[in-house]
């Protein structure tokens, strides 16, 4: 008897261990060269974050182009997180109610440009899908119903209100770049949350300009109260603070929008040469209004109705002067028009003859905000201060993210978010 449940004990953590396996770590990532200009946001607004509280009254838009000109068999489903991305051990009927596959059947072909395209746009939740659950949620698109031929993966967030969230962004008090940081400090609240192990049951994301690589993860709260976890740290809480980003305007062809100072027609595709860029590290800061990354599909050409699809795509080039190469690692153009992330596809190329790394990139007419970010090899996080500088006056978003799991609980629940700015909330 003793042997048999010995063995059923083997066979079950055998059967765990083999399912989890099969569970994914889940990123914003683009798996086809021909899948462009992918936008994740609240309905109505574009430069918002792809975030919902549950039971919300407002949708999340997802869209993006496929330059092949093909319309697709294409589908999508969606996935439950951890707080750590990773598929939740819990069945995808329990969160979802509908469907668990669906057809991507909103399309729009492009229209009087030179590039042809299909524009794909989902809409969550639909009459065929909703999500029950608080969490971390992926996306997923896919080709042919082959769940295996991944065409993107797209985060997006459901919080509960559940708990209050007060928080400031001042200047980093202990600071050994004099200045350069800024340092977030913020109280959790949990009247109505019975939390027995906050150290343990609650883990604690913040980010900055819904950037996840340099997010800082798994604070413990400093100080425990009544119904309320205190996490008003010192050093574990700092953000470089970086610089405003840089900005073009490409919203038409027939003249050169603000920093491009060429617009060319290599036949048949326009192309944009923007203003040479220089080093700001060794600059001192000015201070502007700009979209903290971002950037948004418009045209200033007025028989554009649909921008979705009568906006056409240009070759963008971009110039970074710098008198040596910087080594042992690469630079990189960042911010939503990559993706938030550094990879081949806007790594820069540093060029001997003229003395300036190099980039061309294909991007949808628009108004645009980048950086240029430095990438230590082997390393995760771009490094956005190397070259532009780090100025505590700069303008920042910052994301908290409060993630709940008892004891009994089998997904972690994201019972609130806070969204700071470091002009407004200081």
């Amino acid at each position: 008897m003793k042997s048999r449940i010995v063995a059923q004990i083997l066979l079950l953590f055998l059967s765990v261990s083999g399912f989890a396996q099969q569970h994914f770590y889940y990123e914003n990532a683009v798996y086809k060269e021909n899948i462009k200009t992918v936008l994740a946001y609240r309905d109505g607004f574009v430069l918002s974050n792809p975030i919902v509280a549950l039971g919300e009254d407002i949708s999340l838009i997802f869209t993006f182009d496929d330059l092949s000109a093909e319309v697709k068999d294409y589908y999508y489903t969606i996935i439950h997180c951890d707080a750590d991305w990773n598929e939740s051990y819990i069945q995808q009927e329990e969160y979802l109610e509908g469907f668990t596959e669906n057809p991507v059947d909103d399309y729009g072909m492009s229209f009087n440009t030179a590039f042809d395209y299909v524009n794909y746009r989902i809409e969550l939740p639909n009459t065929h899908v909703k999500v029950k659950y608080s969490g971390n949620y992926a996306l997923v698109v896919y080709e042919a119903g082959d769940k295996e031929n991944r065409v993107l993966t797209k985060r997006f967030q459901v919080y509960e209100n559940a708990v209050g969230i007060d928080g400031t962004v001042k200047r980093a008090a202990q600071d050994a770049f004099k200045g350069s940081n800024h340092q977030i400090e913020f109280k959790v609240y949990h009247p109505n949350v019975p939390i027995l192990n906050p150290r343990d049951e609650v883990k604690v994301v913040i980010m900055q300009n819904y950037r996840w690589d340099n997010a800082i993860r798994n604070l413990k709260p400093l100080y425990v109260r009544d119904k309320m976890l205190d996490y008003s740290y010192t050093r574990e809480n700092i953000f470089p603070a970086g610089n405003e980003f840089r900005y073009f305007d490409n919203r038409t062809n027939r003249m050169n929008g603000e920093n491009v100072i060429a617009t060319d027609f290599h036949r048949p595709y326009f192309h944009k040469t923007l203003v040479s860029d220089d080093v700001r590290s060794n600059k001192k800061f000015f201070a502007y209004t700009e979209m903290n990354g971002k950037y948004a599909i418009e045209s200033q050409d007025q028989e554009v109705q649909t921008p979705e699809t009568e906006c056409d795509y240009t070759f963008v080039h971009f110039t970074l002067l710098m008198d040596a190469p910087l080594l042992g690692g690469s630079v990189n153009v960042f911010g939503a028009l990559s993706n938030w992330n550094a990879n081949k596809s806007n790594e820069m190329t540093y060029n001997f003859e003229t003395g300036a790394y190099e980039l061309s990139m294909l991007l949808k007419q628009g108004y645009y905000n980048y950086q240029y970010v430095y990438v230590a090899q082997g390393s995760s996080t771009a490094d956005h201060t190397n070259i532009e500088g780090s100025f505590w006056e700069t303008e920042n978003d910052y994301q908290i993210f409060v993630y709940y799991r008892d004891l009994a609980g089998r997904y972690d629940r994201l019972v609130g978010y806070r969204l700071l700015n470091s002009l407004e909330n200081k």
